[in-house]
């Protein structure tokens, strides 16, 4: 994948969402200042504009750390908290106020989100549990144990409603 095929891997799944575009497209440079130590030398002012902007302002919480598959959609993008080391898969939709990350104890390992996976919005998933592909986990679900594939999860905490 060429460089500007990777920054804009994300605009068309956000097309009329001009803040989710934004925010991805500042996201995708930021993971390729991280990647290149030239870049970095030349942009490292990026960075920190990065977390200004992006996070303190518009508070949006996607470190540059956080390894996201292409078509990645953010809806609203207001008060999204990403852990650092969560893996999100391909086509997968954020909504607002969604936290997902780890415990804070002595594990800190964070969430693997399948593909095509679709997070309502007030949404907490915490901790080393798997989220299958193909699931759609309801708006204010607490996640805290792994999540099979081809599912609708809702409630806190989280339990399978009905397989898809």
């Amino acid at each position: 994948m060429g460089f500007f095929s990777y920054l804009f891997q994300d605009w068309k799944a956000n097309k009329r969402n001009i803040k989710g575009q934004y925010i991805l497209l500042m996201y995708r440079f930021a993971q390729q200042v991280r990647k290149n130590k030239i870049m970095l030398v030349f942009f490292f002012w990026f960075l920190i504009i990065y977390t200004i902007w992006i996070e303190w302002i518009l508070c949006c919480e996607l470190s540059w750390h956080t390894k996201a598959g292409q078509n990645l959609q953010l809806h609203h993008g207001h008060s999204l908290v990403i852990n650092r080391g969560v893996v999100i898969g391909n086509n997968c939709v954020l909504r607002q106020c969604t936290t997902i990350g780890n415990k804070g104890d002595k594990d800190d390992r964070s969430p693997v989100i399948g593909n095509n996976v679709n997070i309502g919005s007030n949404t907490c998933i915490i901790g080393n549990i798997t989220i299958g592909d193909n699931v759609i986990i309801g708006a204010g679900s607490v996640v805290v144990k792994s999540v099979a594939a081809n599912c609708v999860v809702a409630g806190n905490p989280a339990k399978v409603i009905r397989q898809l």
